[in-house]
């Protein structure tokens, strides 16, 4: 009895952990492979037992697939859009440290806005970052404006469509976690 209730306040704790590491994507972080190392840990801890209570080592298997499939969207959302343009690798490369500046830059732009505000000025933010990454790329490589527009463009929409396309796969991994640890 007593190790009921021990299993369900720390299962509410991974679980709240798990809420707080998948929110790190909006900021191009690796929230879904903390959510995926959190859960790893949990069921090292709680393994399944008779009763049905812990995790399964296939649900960590679940998610690290689903973690790899994150990362196959938001890499090729970004990279589909930054090739189709001809981007550079310096374009590319500023556009990700750009990604990562202006993510940071939203969450505290977002924070007169509770919660959903930082997460959504996070999200634009890192695209406006790309954007600005791939524009500044391509001008640097001695290509023209429209060139840079065109990059900045594509950037932008990748990384809006990556990150989205990650954090929709992280609600799912949080969804499949709660339901393994509770049902």
């Amino acid at each position: 009895m007593e190790y009921t209730w021990v299993y369900y306040i720390w299962a509410m704790l991974l679980l709240a952990a798990v809420l707080v590491a998948w929110a790190t994507s909006f900021l191009t972080l690796p929230g879904n492979w903390l959510v995926l190392i959190l859960a790893a840990v949990f069921t090292l801890v709680f393994p399944e037992d008779a009763s049905g209570m812990g995790l399964r080592w296939s649900m960590v298997g679940i998610l690290l697939g689903l973690a790899v499939l994150g990362e196959i969207v938001e890499f090729a959302a970004g990279a589909v859009g930054a090739a189709r343009q001809g981007a550079s690798r310096r374009a590319i490369a500023l556009a990700l440290l750009g990604a990562i500046v202006g993510s940071t830059a939203g969450v505290v732009a977002g924070l007169p806005i509770p919660l959903l505000g930082s997460a959504i000025a996070a999200l634009l933010g890192g695209s406006v970052g790309a954007f600005v990454g791939a524009y500044a790329g391509e001008v640097w490589k001695g290509r023209t404006s429209d060139e840079g527009i065109a990059a900045g463009s594509s950037a932008f929409v990748g990384r809006l469509l990556g990150t989205v396309g990650k954090v929709v796969v992280g609600v799912v991994m949080v969804v499949v976690l709660a339901w393994d640890l509770f049902f």
